[in-house]
């Protein structure tokens, strides 16, 4: 192979790419469906041309048809007058029409044929270019479907799903988390509290205990250390000794009033 065989194989290649690489889809589908618009508009010129052509030569014939009729006519009237030099002329001039009308009828044929393949032509054309604009939306919509998926697809190729899930769990450990320590101090503080409470009941119910038990002594002339209450027995059997009706009523009623508390 040639160096310039080589070269053109090269150059021819480098070309190729690069029209490959601008053609867009979109604007070729345009630029086709217009392309054969144009060709639709010039064959229906062409067509309307060879009509008119074909009406004008029918004209022509026409025309040297009935001249060539009427000379016929004359020549059998100059016959009839016995004018056979004017009979003669009638029918040289006759046969120069309808020579001329031969020769229209001929072209007539051949344009009639050629104005009946333009008008095939010319709906076969129309048909193809309703199909192809119909085919182009179909192509497009198709192309658009393919870049909305293509677009798609690289927006999910850069997105760093993992990255996000992870930040996502992480998130949701440190969300457990919280709500296990809030939980804690709850209970702790909810411990605090009770133990607080039993606390002051206890106290507050020492210091009743403690005031009943010296208003006890008092009254059966005992001494009770505070903070300890004399025995039930013991009290029933000092109270049977030296109770009185007046000292037990008040007695009573200083129970009745305890138990109110």
């Amino acid at each position: 192979m040639g160096l310039f065989d080589r070269i053109s194989r090269v150059v021819k290649a480098n070309l190729n790419d690069l029209v490959n690489k601008a053609e867009d889809p979109e604007k070729i589908l345009e630029q086709s469906v217009t392309d054969m618009q144009e060709d639709l508009v010039q064959l229906r010129q062409a067509v309307a041309s060879a009509i008119a052509t074909q009406k004008r030569t029918q004209t022509q014939y026409n025309q040297a048809e009935s001249q060539s009729n009427q000379w016929q006519q004359r020549a059998q009237l100059a016959l009839q007058k016995g004018d056979e030099t004017l009979a003669r002329e009638a029918l040289v001039r006759k046969k120069s029409h309808a020579e001329t009308a031969a020769t229209l009828k001929a072209s007539l044929d051949q344009q009639s044929t050629q104005v009946e393949s333009l008008k095939r032509n010319l709906i076969g054309l129309e048909s193809k270019i309703s199909e192809a604009k119909t085919k182009k939306d179909m192509l497009k919509a198709r192309i658009s479907a393919a870049k909305a998926q293509e677009q798609l697809n690289n927006t999910i190729g850069t997105l760093n799903t993992g990255s996000s899930m992870a930040a996502f769990d992480r998130m949701e450990e440190k969300v457990l988390q919280i709500e296990a320590r809030a939980g804690a101090s709850a209970e702790l503080a909810a411990g605090g509290s009770n133990l607080e409470e039993q606390f002051r009941l206890l106290e507050s119910g020492g210091d009743v205990d403690d005031e009943l038990a010296q208003m006890k002594a008092q009254l059966t002339g005992g001494s009770v250390s505070q903070g300890q209450l004399p025995a039930a027995g013991k009290t029933a059997a000092a109270s049977s000794s030296e109770s009185s009706p007046v000292i037990d009523a008040e007695l009573e009623e200083l129970r009745s009033q305890l138990n109110k508390m």
